[in-house]
Order: C-alpha cells, then structure tokens, then sequence
C-alpha cells in the first residue's frame, strides 16, 4: 500500500479536510466517508462509540475510501494500540501537556525500535497487506491534543518530539483552560494568539496544525491561518443542522430544502 494519502496532500502543499463520527453506527460512518471528507475520525472519548463500535465503523471507512482515523479516551498505549491493530492509519490523542506524555503518546504508535507498540496488526495486515510493520506502519499519523494552558506553555517541546505528525487543537478545552467563555470557533483574544503559537510551533519543526471547528466559515479562516487539517462539526451535529434546517422550512413554507436525490 502507497504511504498515507494524507501526506501526499501535505507533501503537495494542500490541506486535509476531516470528518468526525461520535454515532456508533457503521452506517452513519458509511455515509460520513462516501461524503467526499479526505479522512473520518471515530471519537472514543467523547462520542458514543466504544473498540466493538468501532471496528465495523473502520471497516465502513475503509470501504468508501477515506482515510480511517480515531482519536483515543486518553493517552493510554492499550487501546492506541487496539485501534491501530484494528485498522486506523490516525490516532488523536487527548490532553498532552508535556514532551514525556508526547513521548509515550508516539511510541505507542511505533514498533521497535522507534517506540513499543506492540507488534499483532490483525486486522491491519489484511487490509494494508503482509509487509505491513515494514511499510504502513510508518504512515500511521500521531497527533497530539494541545488543548490547555499547560499544553500550550510546552508547545515547543511537544513538537519537537520525533515521530509526532502534528498537533490537534481542542478548542473547547483550551478556552476553557484559558479563561475564556466561548468553547467552539473561538475569537476570544488570548486563545487566537494562542492559536498563532501554535501554528508558528508547528511550522518551526515541520509538523502538522490541525483543529476542531464547528463551521465551515471558520475552518476556512483557520486553513488561511496555517492549520492544515481541519475538521468540521461531527455526524450528529451535521444530522442534527440539517434536520432542523428541512423542519423550519417546511413549517416555515420555504422551497428548496436539502435533497440527496431519494426518498430514503
């Protein structure tokens, strides 16, 4: 298998464009991938999808053609492992704070003798094929969550650790770090400049900036910052938009709601 097609589109310059699932349904992961995003990420901390909801969802994934990515419960090499095991080519992982949690993060990710992850892909090496501890395993993304003040303050450290693809903002959590009201899109002074250390820090040591976003209006500003992976809303929020958008425009008397060309 050719490496990760996400580092093709940063090696050209481009960005990524990411997908989130929090459903634990292979189908809504289904129709999440065949929507076009480069990439989809299952959410096992915050979403509702647990390892058995996830493989028929990575599954999904690999099928329609994107990229499958999941961000772990927390930075613990079990399930980080599990899930690579199982398939995904990403793993986010939340709250690092320091270059030794980054450390353990990455080599998690890694066999021998760049990490400890241990070495049994089951399922990975029938997708990606036999040499895949010799090939693959390599393109497998690590980011690291850099979502709190502490994070933040060791940005430097963070990204230099060798191994690590890049870091992921949460913006929620480093508002909310931060002092600061707003939890999604933040505008919010200190967090924007905090937003800019960031993006400088990753540039600095050739890594990747990557986001959470709740719009797309948004995720563009951040693009035009520098992040070069940015993810928008997640399928619930999307389902939940849209289904109230056709609502209030029937009720409203308003033509032109959404159509995905059938009745079901």
């Amino acid at each position: 298998m050719p490496l990760n097609p996400l580092r093709t589109i940063w090696a050209q310059g481009g960005y990524v464009v990411n997908g989130w699932c929090a459903i634990p349904s292979s189908w809504s992961a289904e129709i999440m991938a065949r929507a076009g995003w480069d990439s989809v990420t299952l959410d096992l901390q915050h979403g509702l999808l647990d390892y058995g909801q996830a493989l028929p969802m990575l599954q999904a994934i690999n099928l329609a053609g994107a990229v499958p990515m999941a961000r772990v419960p927390w930075n613990e090499p079990g399930i980080i492992m599990k899930l690579l095991d199982a398939g995904a080519l990403g793993i986010i992982c939340p709250m690092v704070n320091s270059r030794d949690e980054c450390e353990c993060f990455v080599g998690a990710c890694r066999y021998a003798p760049r990490g400890y992850r241990s070495f049994g892909p089951t399922r990975a090496r029938v997708v990606y094929g036999g040499d895949y501890e010799r090939t693959v395993a390599d393109a497998v993304l690590t980011f690291a969550m850099v979502e709190t003040a502490e994070a933040l303050a060791n940005v430097e450290a963070i990204v230099s650790v060798p191994g690590l693809t890049g870091v992921y903002v949460g913006p929620a959590d480093l508002s909310l770090s931060m002092g600061s009201p707003e939890r999604s899109d933040p505008t919010w002074p200190e967090v924007v400049a905090a937003l800019d250390t960031i993006v400088a820090a990753c540039r600095k040591h050739g890594v990747i900036a990557g986001i959470h976003c709740a719009s797309t209006d948004y995720a563009l500003k951040m693009i035009a910052k520098g992040f070069r992976l940015v993810t928008i809303a997640s399928d619930g929020n999307l389902l939940a938009a849209a289904a109230s958008a056709a609502v209030k425009a029937v009720r409203g008397g308003q033509a032109g709601g959404p159509s995905a060309g059938g009745i079901y």
